[in-house]
């Protein structure tokens, strides 16, 4: 497991990938080349993977988001150290905060 700020990165068995998770064209690579996993709606920071690799949603409006790095790679973000991934299969998990009446997705 890895963790980076808010969003944790658990490796999964290829085998767990569903035949129903689809590409994610909303979710493009940004202008430096980087597949963004969570971006910070204040700063403006990136949690993003640098290397070869595609994400994957499973389905439903909420179906978990799924990378896949066959080359391995790396987490980088501007506030934290980067981590390496080996090559893979990956379920990425944004941290949420409770708050009165509703669990929300974290901001920084």
């Amino acid at each position: 497991m890895y963790r980076q700020g808010d969003v944790l990165i658990v490796p999964v068995d290829e085998e767990a990938v569903p035949d129903s998770a689809t590409e994610q064209p909303g979710l493009p690579r940004d202008p430096r080349g980087r597949m963004v996993l969570a971006l910070g709606e204040v700063t403006g920071h990136a949690h993003a993977v640098v290397g070869p690799g595609r994400l994957v949603r499973e389905a439903g409006p909420y179906g978990p988001l799924l990378l896949h790095l066959p080359d391995g790679g790396r987490v980088v973000h501007e506030e934290h150290a980067a981590i390496p991934l080996p090559r893979g299969w990956y379920r990425v998990v944004r941290q949420r905060e409770y708050v009165p009446g509703a669990v929300r997705i974290v901001a920084d």
